[in-house]
């Protein structure tokens, strides 16, 4: 129960970062791809406190497999998405 509260808290972050992406102007750039930064990470930090906790439960191997399985690729498309919003502020930032 509480990976899955974890997995809908990382999916309100991100969808938050979603809508935010379109307020973004020169003007308060600055602001909002920290905001992105943030909800983003604390994404990538409920994903490893799921993957943890749910390591650590008693329960069928090949369903552990299947969920770990899909954590870590979740984890992997949120961590190339920080790295484009990592990309992208610097890239505003310079010009």
């Amino acid at each position: 129960a509480y990976c899955i509260e974890l997995i809908n808290v990382s999916i309100d972050e991100l969808q938050k970062s979603l809508c935010e992406i379109f307020r973004i102007r020169r003007s308060n750039i600055v602001l909002i791809t920290s905001d992105l930064q943030s909800w983003v990470s604390a994404t990538l930090t409920d994903e490893d406190t799921c993957m943890d906790r749910f390591s650590s439960r008693a329960m069928n191997e090949y369903a552990k497999m299947m969920v770990r399985k899909r954590i870590v690729k979740i984890a992997h498309s949120t961590r190339n998405a920080l790295a484009l919003i990592n990309k992208y502020t610097s890239s505003q930032i310079l010009h």
